[in-house]
């Protein structure tokens, strides 16, 4: 452990200092809350006299294969979820022009069928994460949880960023429809729910590591 807030925790710790207190002295010095965080979540919050090292989370073969087939089916389902309400709003507000060579039916179709595939499989795979991670909260600071976690959250900060971009572009252009309107909606709703419960998930894995 040759991370000086790792040493600096385990000394302050050793000296009576409590993790609160701890905290706030490397926050103060100008140390990250994230970085805070993991420092202290290298040593575990039990009753004992002197610091009780933390169990590290090793990345394995497997649990990055999960990681990776559950965000995949997870970037799947939002695109052809995406996908299905905007045939909808295509068919409930039509415009011949743009819609002469599409083919919503077919695309329904393709959506529905991804769904029906990729969706389940998300949910028993991210069920089976989380089973594995109540047993072993170490799970938490996993390096392919981590960095997938944060990948999607810029993908979809990304995507609600471009959609607000597109929004705005059409409402100087004069072009705003409820056409429009609706699928810029969707799309946002999408995206912004990924994003809002995967920033969530990233907090709640930084305060249990901290514990």
């Amino acid at each position: 452990m040759t991370d000086p807030t790792v040493r600096f925790v385990e000394e302050a710790l050793r000296a009576g200092s409590s993790r609160q207190e701890v905290q706030r002295a490397l926050e103060e010095a100008g140390w990250s809350r994230e970085h805070v965080a993991k420092a202290l979540g290298a040593y575990s919050d039990v009753d004992f006299p002197i610091p009780v090292p933390r169990p590290k989370s090793t990345v394995s073969a497997r649990e990055t294969f999960l990681y990776l087939v559950m965000f995949g089916m997870l970037y799947v389902s939002a695109y052809n979820l995406g996908q299905l309400l905007l045939q909808f709003i295509n068919i409930a507000f039509p415009d011949p022009v743009l819609d002469q060579y599409a083919q919503p039916l077919a695309r329904i179709r393709w959506s529905v069928s991804a769904l029906l595939v990729a969706f389940p499989v998300f949910l028993l795979i991210a069920w089976w994460i989380a089973k594995g991670v109540a047993r072993d909260p170490t799970h938490r600071a996993s390096g392919p949880r981590r960095w997938l976690t944060h990948l999607t959250l810029a993908i979809a900060a990304c995507v609600v960023a471009t959609d607000l971009i597109y929004l705005l572009n059409s409402m100087l252009s004069g072009e705003l429809t409820a056409r429009f309107l609706l699928k810029v909606l969707v799309v946002a709703a999408i995206a912004g729910a990924i994003f809002g419960y995967y920033l969530w998930s990233a907090r709640a894995d930084e305060r249990a590591l901290a514990r």
